[in-house]
């Protein structure tokens, strides 16, 4: 579904990424690991069309690495930045509004969009507690949970999704967990940059390890935990 090949990426004058080859294929729950630095969070902008790059990103075959974000957006490829961007003194309600996509279909064509508001309201009923408070004054996981509803409310294909359990309650990493077997289950595809590696191990089919803005090892979950050396070299504290 999403095929990465050889891509640079840049900030400026420096040189982030280094030739990044990646891959997540439909129903797929891949893991982007690494250190904080290594070029995971610049690897989903890339794709995304934020920062300056080149090489090769094609999503469902056809190559988008020339387009605008909003058109990447509306081929179905979804995207939950790490620091959130809700819009704070909009409500609940109105920042799922702004994420739904007008006329959403399926993959399969089907007239019925994929995800409602009430589907979301019934994975996170705090959400719909929350429903006609400003996001501004819910709390960070409330708001985590609310930004990774809006993404989902445009009924993507693939979701990336950057970070979504950094500072969060147990409790609170517990339902985004829930939220990942809930979007699998309906046939999404998911791009998970995460730092926990219980969580990844947990959830991802397969695995990338990052260093220095290049992939180190990929492999299954079983493959890394038989590797040591990969996960004392560039994931380990």
């Amino acid at each position: 579904m999403l095929e990465v090949r050889d891509l640079h990426a840049y900030y400026g004058k420096s040189h982030i990424l280094h030739g990044v080859d990646m891959t997540v294929g439909q129903g797929e729950i891949v893991s982007l690991l690494g250190r904080n630095g290594a070029g995971r969070s610049t690897t989903v902008r890339a794709v995304m069309g934020q920062v300056a790059k080149s090489g090769s990103v094609r999503f469902r075959g056809e190559d988008i690495s020339q387009l605008r974000t909003y058109l990447i957006a509306r081929r179905g490829l979804g995207y939950v930045p790490e620091n959130r961007e809700i819009f704070p003194t909009l409500t609940v309600r109105q920042n799922l509004m702004l994420g739904a996509k007008i006329g959403a279909r399926s993959s399969a064509g089907s007239a019925a969009a994929r995800w409602s508001m009430d589907d979301l309201f019934d994975l996170f009923p705090v959400l719909r507690e929350r429903a006609d408070a400003p996001a501004g004054v819910i709390s960070g996981g409330e708001q985590q949970m609310l930004t990774l509803c809006r993404t989902l409310m445009g009924n993507p294909d693939l979701v990336m999704i950057d970070e979504p359990t950094e500072g969060l309650a147990p409790k609170v990493v517990e339902l985004v967990a829930r939220l990942f077997d809930e979007m699998k289950g309906r046939g999404l595809s998911i791009l998970l940059v995460e730092q926990k590696l219980t969580i990844a191990l947990r959830l991802s089919q397969r695995l990338y390890v990052m260093g220095h803005g290049r992939i180190v090892f990929q492999g299954t979950p079983d493959d890394l935990r038989a590797n040591e050396q990969v996960r004392k070299e560039w994931l380990e504290v």
